[in-house]
């Protein structure tokens, strides 16, 4: 079911991101005079399509995993004479760079108003809180302590754990000194140390947990919340609302311990005490084995934690006008260029690991992840991967958008274009380098699993 829910997700995100992309190739194609023969969601045989009055087909392809626009182009097979003018190759290199350019532009576009669109809604973060400080670890010499509220990083606002993951991540496998500022029961100050060449790992690299910081959470007690039908929870007469005081004579005192005991038992009968309306009893359970991803068999009786609330004093709301939103939108979509950059330069120079690069299956999941999470998480994360297809797109190889653009200018310095020879040598080469990429990726996918 969880790879079902993951494929359904890449297809909605990918399906979402592309379509904008290759709307933005087909928009200004039509403004630029280009006849477009077919706008396909999706790849392989139509599923469903329809025709406009420009005798543009719009199809729903089987495969809905990307899509393209296919114009009039006699590189394609022989124009008709009369059509000649509205043929993509009788446009001038000018118009050609804009068609070209118009893909990774439209992809840009959508970050904006997604961004847009959230700081006008109004969104609620939790105050970035440093919890745990881990002994020895960059944010120990930094000199962050528990308790401390981190408000900017390298002169950089932040308000959330997000903006905070997002300044880190740009100093990744850097030397020298990174400052933030801090507060600490209303004192108010600047904590800085050296970065020591700290990187993220290369398996599911977490930017927090491995620059040294727990972010603080508030304490979780060992209250049960859900029970699931017919979990081991319930056949063993566990109900909502019991309260777990210990296991097997310990004492449990966070939500957390009891996870822990019911994880290391499989198959293991567990005495757990719990209070119930005032009164303690005695309920024997034996939690069931469940094999994880990473081929781990861990104890599971199916039950949750009961909610619990944030105090008010730790969460922030972020909300602007439709106008005083615009800057805030243009400045988070330059925060993921920046970002996307930054991590593409790194991985180049070596400081960053390339196995930190991601495959579909990871996207799946993490888009399965901020689907289920609720809107904001899942615009946030369509707006990122947005911003990432956008500038791979325009990197300078040829058969992505970036070479094209590469190609007709050249061609508009020169006067006349490459030979055919140069062009499908670059061609070769752009698609050994992509599929390479995609190898690679998908490698990294599966070594995480």
């Amino acid at each position: 079911m969880q790879i079902i829910e993951s494929v359904l997700a890449l297809a909605l995100t990918l399906g979402i991101l592309v379509t904008l992309h290759e709307y933005g190739h087909f928009w200004v194609a039509r403004r630029c005079g280009v006849k477009v023969l077919r706008f396909s969601v999706g790849f392989g045989k139509p599923l469903y399509s329809w025709y406009d009055r420009h005798g543009t087909e719009f199809a729903i392809a089987a495969i809905p995993l990307g899509g393209y626009v296919k114009m009039l182009d006699e590189r394609e097979g022989p124009v008709p004479e009369e059509l000649k003018d509205q043929a993509f190759t009788s446009k001038p290199p000018s118009r050609r760079i804009a068609i070209a350019a118009a893909g990774p532009l439209a992809n840009f576009i959508f970050a904006v108003f997604a961004y847009w669109l959230l700081s006008v809604v109004g969104v609620t973060h939790v105050a970035p809180i440093v919890g745990q400080v881990a002994d020895g670890s960059a944010a120990a010499r930094v000199g962050l302590q528990e308790g401390m509220e981190i408000h900017s990083v390298d002169g950089h606002r932040v308000s959330s754990w997000r903006d905070v993951n997002m300044r880190i991540l740009e100093r990744t496998g850097e030397q020298g000194l990174i400052s933030m500022e801090v507060s600490d029961g209303g004192a108010r100050g600047t904590v800085r140390g050296e970065l020591a060449g700290w990187s993220l790992g290369d398996d599911t690299p977490n930017p927090l947990a491995e620059f040294g910081i727990t972010p603080w959470r508030p304490a979780v007690p060992p209250v049960l919340g859900q029970i699931s039908e017919g979990g081991r929870a319930q056949v063993a007469g566990l109900q909502t609302g019991d309260r777990v005081v210990a296991v097997n004579g310990e004492p449990i005192s966070s939500w957390f311990d009891l996870v822990e005991f019911i994880r290391n038992a499989p198959e293991q009968t567990l005495q757990v005490t719990v209070k119930r309306n005032g009164s303690e009893r005695s309920i024997r359970v034996t939690p069931e084995a469940k094999s994880e991803e990473s081929g781990e068999t861990i104890g599971f009786i199916g039950a949750g934690v009961e909610a619990i609330s944030w105090p008010d004093e730790v969460l922030r709301e972020v909300s602007y006008g439709p106008f005083a939103a615009i800057p805030v939108a243009f400045s988070e979509t330059w925060a993921d260029t920046r970002l996307t950059l930054v991590a593409i330069k790194k991985m180049a120079t070596g400081l960053l690991s390339p196995t930190n690069l991601s495959g579909p299956i990871t996207i799946a999941r993490v888009a399965e992840a901020s689907v289920s999470s609720g809107f904001e998480d899942f615009v946030r994360f369509l707006a990122y991967l947005s911003v990432s297809l956008g500038i791979l797109n325009l990197l300078p190889v040829p058969v992505l958008d970036g070479g094209h653009i590469v190609y007709y200018t050249i061609e508009a310095l020169r006067g006349k274009p490459l030979s055919e020879q140069a062009q499908a040598f670059g061609l070769r080469i752009g698609m050994a380098m992509i599929l390479t990429l995609m190898v690679f990726a998908l490698y990294n996918d599966l070594m995480r699993l």
